[in-house]
């Protein structure tokens, strides 16, 4: 599969977490900056926090968003989905899902068509929003478990790739999996796996460790999404499952409409991400 350039995503600015403070700031300020213009990848960014991925499709398509996302829950772990037309969910109340994330994509018959700061003019009232639980929640975890995490470290987007590995179809939707890349220290590679794996609802363990051939990629440096990262000597490249998957479908399947995050582009909640974690 081939797929769609960032019409913006080099034009992003990149806030690194680590050094600006970012990831001490609660939720609500976080999405105040974003509304006001801040545009950034979200990792490290609220620390502590559960973060969501975000896709809206029209209602005639949403129960085969709905059915995806439950056939395959290590990508698409659904979190929440709105009534049509709202832009409220309770993971943030006082949020606009229009306006609350840092950056967006528009895509007409699965074409990306806009990378906008907010979708205010795009938005319709048939449109029924799914958050789908994000691997940045874990992040936190991994940090405290002593995993380091390179995109943090380095200020970029976590690097993501379209796999050769299908998702399971539902009625019109069918695509690959997505999964995000984080280089794991070889000693640290079981720790890693039972961190997330102790958190489900947020992607969970990883879907592969080591060779990505495996998966139908050859060159690690070029991400189908996000930035290549530094992989130093004795590190092993771990994948989970993305909530980037649905764009992957939506290029794939091509409905008429739908609005998403850009990728790394979360939606930051008020939920403590220890409300997914089950140690």
């Amino acid at each position: 599969m081939t797929t769609t350039p960032d019409l913006a995503g080099r034009a992003l600015s990149r806030l690194d977490p680590s050094t600006t403070g970012m990831a001490y700031i609660p939720p609500s300020r976080a999405r105040a900056l974003f509304r006001k213009g801040t545009v950034s990848p979200t990792a490290g960014w609220s620390a502590g926090f559960t973060q969501a991925n975000l896709i809206a499709v029209p209602s005639d398509w949403a129960y085969d968003v709905l059915l995806f996302a439950q056939r395959n829950p290590r990508a698409c772990p659904v979190l929440d989905v709105t009534d049509p037309g709202s832009v409220r969910s309770p993971l943030a109340p006082d949020a606009d899902l229009r306006t609350d994330l840092p950056a967006y994509r528009v895509w007409r018959d699965g074409e990306l068509v806009d990378e906008p700061a907010d979708v205010r003019r795009y938005w319709r009232p048939d449109l029924v929003a799914f958050l789908i639980g994000c691997s940045f929640t874990f992040e936190t975890a991994l940090r405290e478990a002593g995993v380091p995490l390179r995109h943090v470290e380095e200020g970029r987007n976590v690097p993501m790739y379209v796999t050769t590995r299908p998702c399971r179809s539902a009625g019109r939707l069918r695509g690959p999996i997505v999964m995000s890349m984080r280089p794991i220290p070889s000693e640290l590679v079981a720790t890693a796996v039972r961190v997330t794996a102790a958190m489900p609802g947020v992607h969970g363990a990883p879907l592969h460790v080591g060779d990505p051939s495996g998966l139908g990629i050859t060159d690690l440096d070029r991400p189908d999404f996000g930035d290549a990262v530094t992989i130093r000597p004795g590190e092993v490249p771990v994948f989970w499952g993305c909530g980037t998957t649905p764009q992957a479908a939506i290029m794939t399947s091509r409905p008429p409409f739908a609005i998403t995050h850009a990728p790394g582009h979360m939606l930051v909640t008020d939920v403590p991400d220890a409300t997914y974690r089950y140690d």
